[in-house]
């Protein structure tokens, strides 16, 4: 099978068809219209549970002052952070692959004019020699985009409904009408966390009144009971999908990850390539400002394009004598303390696929554990060097 399989269709510049090019833009208008709707949802939701929380239940049912001070003053400090979250797991833009990974004009016609599977791995793997990646196929072959034309960089995947290859995809989601990602994957943890605590915190506070609300002595009574059975549910149903969610972010995998064990070139496939360890699994996802680990803004470390991983799968297994034979032997001579970095360059043109080669370097720094480096290729010799911490902005990367 080939490796750019029906690459040819994208290749060709084909026609619009008999409907004309308007039929498909109003299509495609109308499906980027309904898929804001999920969206929609939960923000009409949102509106009515604070009716139905602070009019019906803080106003129409508590009797005490300081006991609706303080109702009101903890449910708009946890809303707050809630559609803070939201906000921002909705609207930051997706980690798109710069253009340096893009395969060009002449790589491409040389793809089609390949007579061999093998013929077109030699041609990517030729291409992908400068480029910071160690995933591989199932037939080990360097990762292709084939829609994109581009190489896809560790742990990228292509999202078919936003149609473009995106940074660490963990899964589109239809709640926040984007695709969790690299760039907002904090924020999408917090927003699930904060959404679980509105929930818990709503559920707990109605649910001291329902003596009254079964009696028929308080108004609206209605109100108040559907929002303790809509708290309820959401929250059993948010429970699983937070928890599930840390227990990936400690592991230091994506949702794709837990169902696709990643590939690397050297060593094979490794379901704990990318794992740190806990604490620097977190932050990874998190950053390394204990202040605003629980705050929606952006501290995750790294470029979402080049991550540490295990020593062996970086270079060759080194073949050592032993009385039973051959086996392979991989260094470990970096401790847990070793500080290890990684450069990419820092001049926009280079990030974007320009010719021009920058006169300095942006730093991210990894703390890893054990056997885990950060290689970084510079004319073909791996990096490594110790710095301060730098921070790469989502911005930055597209």
């Amino acid at each position: 099978m080939s490796i750019t399989g029906n690459y040819d269709h994208y290749h060709r510049s084909g026609s619009t068809g008999s409907g004309g090019p308007d039929r498909p833009e109003r299509c495609a208008c109308c499906v980027r219209t309904m898929k804001w709707f999920p969206v929609l949802f939960i923000v009409s939701v949102i509106g009515w549970s604070y009716y139905a929380f602070v009019v019906q239940l803080s106003f129409f049912t508590v009797t005490s002052v300081v006991q609706r001070i303080l109702f009101l003053l903890f449910y708009h400090l946890i809303l707050i952070m809630f559609l803070w979250s939201y906000y921002q797991t909705v609207f930051t833009d997706i980690g798109r692959v710069p253009s340096r990974f893009r395969v060009p004009r002449s790589e491409l016609d040389r793809l089609l004019r390949a007579t061999s599977e093998e013929e077109q791995k030699q041609i990517l793997e030729a291409f992908a020699k400068e480029l910071p990646i160690v995933t591989r196929t199932l037939n080990a072959s360097v990762r292709f985009c084939e829609k994109c034309r581009l190489i896809k960089p560790d742990r990228a995947h292509h999202c078919s409904v936003c149609g473009v290859c995106v940074l660490k995809l963990d899964h589109h989601c239809p709640w926040v009408n984007n695709c969790i990602n690299f760039t907002n994957y904090k924020y999408f943890i917090l927003f699930l966390g904060y959404a679980l605590l509105y929930c818990l915190y709503i559920a707990f506070t109605t649910v001291m009144y329902m003596e009254l609300i079964w009696s028929g002595k308080v108004d609206g009574r209605f109100h108040i009971l559907f929002l303790f059975f809509v708290s309820l549910m959401f929250a059993i149903s948010l429970v699983s999908l937070f928890g599930y969610h840390c227990y990936l972010v400690l592991l230091n995998r994506t949702t794709l990850e837990s169902f696709r064990t990643p590939i690397f070139r050297y060593g094979g496939p490794d379901k704990n390539g990318f794992s740190l360890g806990k604490l620097n699994n977190f932050q990874e996802v998190f950053g390394d400002d204990r202040k605003l680990w629980f705050v929606p803004v952006y501290t995750s470390l790294g470029d979402g394009m080049v991550y540490p991983v295990h020593a062996s799968h970086l270079t060759a297994p080194v073949a050592t004598a032993s009385p039973g034979g051959l086996t392979p032997a991989v260094s470990s001579e970096f401790s847990a303390n070793t500080r290890i970095t990684m450069l990419t360059n820092k001049d926009d043109d280079i990030l974007m696929g320009g010719d021009e080669v920058g006169s300095e370097a942006d730093q991210h720094q990894y703390k890893p554990n054990g056997n885990h480096l950060l290689y970084q290729q510079q004319n073909g010799v791996s990096t490594m060097m110790t710095t301060t911490p730098h921070r790469t902005r989502p911005e930055d990367i597209v």
